[in-house]
């Protein structure tokens, strides 16, 4: 069903792809938490982008956020596709984009699984880390604190987990 509402409004075909890829990689991450909602991560993941139907810019997320209520989304589903821009923005950082203003870090497991399989993909290429790390420092700045972050990220939802098994 997700598929057909991002055909519905409009996703191009290479959003489409991107969006089945990202929710091919949440679902690998979630393997390692049998907790994980894995049919809230399936809707999230598949319609995190879907506001790129309207915008390629920050606000996507937002506009995502919009499209998914209109379309009788849960608000679970809602906040994955608002904060799962990079690691997040603070409400003080979404003070200063064409967004209203709010905190838009994400907060439950699903929310960090999708955001984080999202960063771990360019296109509907997998990559690793250090890919989107030296992309944000070549975007944000080499001391940006998303890039951190990211790596905290990875961290806390991957490497530790693999290290376990």
């Amino acid at each position: 069903m997700e598929i057909e509402h991002l055909k519905k409004v409009g996703c191009p075909e290479w959003v489409i792809n991107h969006s089945i890829a990202v929710y091919k990689k949440a679902l690998e991450i979630s393997e390692f938490y049998p907790e994980a909602d894995k049919k809230l991560i399936r809707e999230g993941a598949l319609l995190h982008d879907i506001g790129r139907s309207k915008s390629n810019n920050i606000d996507h997320a937002y506009i995502g956020g919009q499209i998914a209520k209109e379309l009788g989304y849960s608000q679970e589903v809602i906040n994955i596709i608002e904060r799962h821009i990079g690691t997040g923005i603070s409400k003080k950082e979404s003070e200063k984009m064409n967004i209203p203003t709010k905190d838009y870090i994400p907060k439950t497991l699903e929310e960090k699984i999708v955001a984080h399989a999202d960063n771990l993909l360019n296109g509907s290429t997998e990559v690793d880390v250090e890919f989107t790390a030296d992309k944000w420092k070549k975007r944000l700045g080499k001391n940006h604190p998303s890039i951190n972050k990211l790596y905290k990220n990875h961290e806390e939802l991957i490497k530790s987990k693999r290290l376990k098994q």
